[in-house]
């Protein structure tokens, strides 16, 4: 009886111990992303904010300035510009971009392509050239007197000039749906994928048609990966510099100026401006303004899903 009592006693007790270990064991697996996140992300951050709150000065160095550089960017009309030429440029080229990238994985998961290996990876082959790389050539094709635009204009006696002000942002955003409409369609692709066969076949056994499986059936299951795919386009869309920044030089005249996107803007601010403290106040106010819109299309993602 007595031995009986100490088993009972020590199972008990070394059960609180099990329970403590595996809970440590979760905070040990989770530590190494923790330490990474903090050491990338949070520290440059609050870093960001820090500086933003400073100015440096011809006489005096750097002092404290409290919310100057906020004051000053709401004024700030060269900021206010590429704001707006980066809210169009999403407007356009997001939907543009979204639209190919449904329509090519509908192709694919009707099974009726022929090589579909072939146009699954040549469709996401742009998206492993890097940016700058991809900026070069396709900044080279555009060229009116030395690229495929100035052959093309030489063989049919035409003038057209893609890097003219006027066309220049279409110009940009063909080359970003040339990079990640491949991406894309393998997103809403593996959300089709993950639609049981046997439901085409109910459909079509009820009598549907393609277009009715298409709309009933395909399009709702896209919901959510269609709101991943929005948020982190209109990320990479608020984001954009790669492609101005290297088209800069390529580009007649002043068409590309400093301020062209924000994030040129602080680009050239901090390391050919000298102005690392406004340039910080302008990553933040972009970067608060990137997550609204994103939340905000989060929200309504989520109240669709809802219905």
């Amino acid at each position: 009886m007595a031995a009986v009592t100490s088993g009972a006693a020590t199972q008990s007790s070394s059960a609180p111990r099990g329970h403590m270990g595996s809970r440590w064991r979760g905070w040990l697996f989770m530590g190494p992303f923790a330490v990474v996140f903090v050491v990338v992300f949070v520290v440059p951050v609050l870093y960001a904010v820090w500086i933003s709150l400073f100015q440096h000065r011809m006489v005096g160095g750097t002092v404290f300035v409290g919310l100057a550089n906020y004051r000053r960017l709401l004024a700030d009309g060269q900021f206010w510009s590429s704001v707006r030429r980066v809210v169009v440029f999403t407007v356009v080229q997001v939907p543009i971009m979204l639209c190919l990238s449904a329509l090519m994985a509908l192709a694919l998961d009707s099974l009726r392509l022929h090589g579909m290996r072939f146009f699954r990876i040549s469709t996401f082959l742009p998206y492993a050239v890097p940016a700058v790389v991809s900026a070069l050539v396709w900044g080279f094709m555009y060229g009116a007197k030395y690229g495929l635009v100035g052959s093309l204009n030489a063989w049919l006696g035409t003038h057209v000039d893609v890097l003219q002000p006027s066309v220049l942002l279409a110009s940009i955003g063909n080359i970003n749906t040339w990079e990640f409409t491949g991406y894309n369609m393998l997103i809403f692709y593996s959300s089709l994928s993950t639609v049981p066969r046997s439901l085409y076949e109910a459909a079509a056994i009820d009598g549907a048609s393609e277009w009715q499986v298409v709309r009933r059936v395909k399009l709702p299951e896209l919901r959510g990966s269609l709101a991943i795919t929005v948020i982190f386009s209109i990320i990479g869309s608020f984001q954009l510099f790669n492609e101005p920044s290297v088209m800069q030089n390529m580009v007649p005249g002043n068409a590309i100026t400093t301020y062209y996107t924000p994030n040129m803007y602080a680009y050239n601010l901090s390391f050919s401006g000298n102005q690392s403290n406004y340039a910080a106040a302008l990553a933040i106010v972009m970067a608060a303004l990137t997550m609204l819109v994103a939340y905000a299309v989060q929200l309504r993602s989520m109240r669709e899903q809802m219905r």
